[in-house]
């Protein structure tokens, strides 16, 4: 899906194509999240100072575990279970 290298620590990079976010808060560990934003289904825009952001209305949401940390979102963003294979970043079957 998304090489290791790719992914910033306390980043993160945003998959349009796909759908996914996914984000290193520490070194060697990776989250994955939708990148719909559930207030207004918006995809989110920008991942900055630890939070994946949506332009749309304001909402940002925690690289950590995509619970909200600001704005309009009435939740946070739904969580995929990923494994690091060979230098790569998947989504978990």
């Amino acid at each position: 899906m998304v090489a290791v290298a790719d992914v910033p620590v306390g980043g993160g990079v945003i998959l349009r194509d796909r759908g996914v976010v996914v984000t290193q808060p520490a070194e060697g560990e990776f989250r994955a999240f939708g990148a719909v934003c559930p207030h207004r289904e918006c995809v989110v825009r920008s991942i900055a100072a630890g939070t994946v952001n949506c332009l749309c209305h304001g909402s940002r949401f925690r690289i950590t575990d995509g619970s909200v940390a600001g704005g309009p979102s009435p939740s946070g963003l739904p969580e995929h279970d990923v494994v690091v294979v060979d230098g790569m970043v998947a989504l978990r079957p």
